[in-house]
């Protein structure tokens, strides 16, 4: 048998549309033609495995019944369905616990779309952890307040297609939260492509995203078609968008206005309906002031806007994430799970992650292989209490001569020259000892001290911290 779906709703044909539809993919329909009716309904069991609920409706209102529902019973799955598409309607609708908010005539593909939401349907098991979220192949990790928050701002936007852009530091979970905005969409069965846009030069990166014709350039043998043209009807994922290159800047944002882009060596514009979600761990204001990237692209990206909060500021997500990492790469290599102690947990707990996810993930495949909680609770409370590395400039780069604490002996002492002099040493010492931190990679130090690559550079020929040394890095 499949799912057991309840459609609570008063409109024939909506309901001839959606039991048709429904029928047709296996299911069981039950309908309620009004709130009181789905309340009485969901006393009894078996319980539905997915909820439509019209939002206009004879008696209660579809908001009222929703929330009634879901005091009635939690674990309800309630998709609201509307004639209007009304961002403030879909917000309130989330804020109350709805999974997703469409608006009217369904289509197949959200059809489609909803049946993945009801467990019966997909014969995935369940993981046995508190607050994570399996789709597809894919698994999120919700147990705490700061990524619930995120959860409901992608049930707001995901079926508004409109641009995403995702905020955060690098490791925090941007890309599984891109994916999440795709399954959650209208678009969900359609392609989701990525595009890394710090992993190309310029050239290649324009072929890649746009394509080519044969003969555009020595080596294009035949035509290739590029990410636009792969991800039409679904969507394209711009990682590192901070990145992008300038020159490339301009045509994207061709593309977000009138959806058209031109193949290299093409003579006629190509068009795309793709949904662009990007994400950057760069500093965009920034880039912005500093002229680094496009404001009116900027403006054209943001159209909805996530933040992911690094792992430091989601502690109370720390145990949950351990089990699940344990979880996964026991299964991946074949192992027994091991368990956290309560001082191997508290250790973790106090440390900082600056690595985030990626880092955590690290540390479990370590703790798997080794099967040594001494040895590792040994280094996680070795890393936790270590201090903050000595500023670069004492540990043998050198301040410059223009930094200093006082003037040398014959020139002038006047307050501003003394100012001037101790802001600068206090921002070089700053400057080298996040340097230190990122071990001399300087972008992460630029992001790290929130400022633009393009500043940092200026910054460390400005203090003469730009001689590498073996410690330190000049890549990004």
């Amino acid at each position: 048998m499949g799912s057991l779906v309840l459609i609570v709703d008063d409109e024939p044909e909506t309901l001839h549309y959606l039991i048709s539809g429904l029928e047709a993919s296996h299911c069981e329909v039950e309908v309620a033609r009004h709130g009181l009716a789905a309340l009485q309904r969901v006393q009894q069991d078996p319980l539905p495995d997915l909820i439509l609920l019209d939002m206009v409706m004879p008696g209660m209102s579809g908001l009222e019944t929703l929330e009634r529902l879901r005091q009635a019973r939690s674990g309800l799955k309630i998709v609201m369905v509307s004639n209007v598409n009304d961002t403030r309607k879909a917000v309130q609708a989330a804020q109350l616990g709805a999974a997703d908010y469409l608006t009217k005539p369904l289509r197949t593909v959200e059809l489609a779309s909803l049946l993945r939401l009801a467990p019966l349907a997909s014969p995935e098991p369940a993981l046995a952890l508190p607050g994570v979220e399996r789709f597809g192949d894919r698994i999120c990790v919700l147990a705490g307040p700061a990524m619930q928050a995120a959860y409901q701002q992608v049930l707001q936007v995901a079926s508004l297609n409109v641009p995403v852009l995702l905020l955060g530091e690098s490791g925090t979970g941007k890309e599984v939260l891109a994916h999440l905005v795709h399954h959650r969409s209208p678009q969900a069965s359609r392609p989701f492509v990525k595009v890394n846009c710090a992993a190309l030069p310029a050239d290649l990166l324009e072929s890649e995203l746009f394509g080519y014709e044969a003969g555009a350039f020595t080596g294009a043998v035949k035509a290739k078609p590029g990410k636009f043209e792969l991800a039409r009807g679904g969507t394209i994922f711009l990682d590192e968008i901070g990145e992008m290159p300038a020159s490339l800047q301009a045509k994207l944002l061709h593309v977000l206005q009138d959806g058209s882009f031109t193949r290299l060596g093409a003579t006629r514009p190509s068009s795309t309906d793709a949904r662009i979600i990007s994400a950057t761990n760069l500093d965009l204001h920034g880039a912005l002031a500093d002229q680094t990237f496009r404001s009116d692209l900027y403006y054209r990206l943001s159209g909805f806007t996530i933040e992911i909060p690094p792992l430091r500021e989601r502690r109370d997500e720390i145990p949950v994430l351990l089990r699940h990492f344990m979880t996964r790469f026991a299964e991946t290599f074949v192992r027994p799970s091991l368990p956290f102690s309560a001082a191997l947990l508290e250790a973790c707990a106090a440390y900082d992650w600056p690595g985030n996810l990626r880092e955590m993930e690290n540390f479990v495949k370590r703790y798997l292989i080794l099967a040594d909680e001494a040895l590792v609770l040994e280094e996680m409370q070795r890393k936790a209490a270590a201090p903050r590395p000595l500023p670069a400039a004492r540990a043998g780069m050198g301040a410059s001569p223009a930094v200093r604490r006082a003037p040398r002996a014959g020139e002038p002492r006047d307050l501003k020259s003394l100012v001037r002099g101790l802001k600068g040493e206090a921002e070089a010492e700053v400057i080298a000892e996040v340097l230190a931190q990122a071990h001399g990679v300087r972008k992460e130090a630029a992001r790290l001290l929130n400022i633009s690559y393009k500043a940092l550079l200026y910054k460390l020929r400005l203090y003469g911290l730009d001689q590498p040394t073996a410690e330190f890095r000049s890549g990004g």
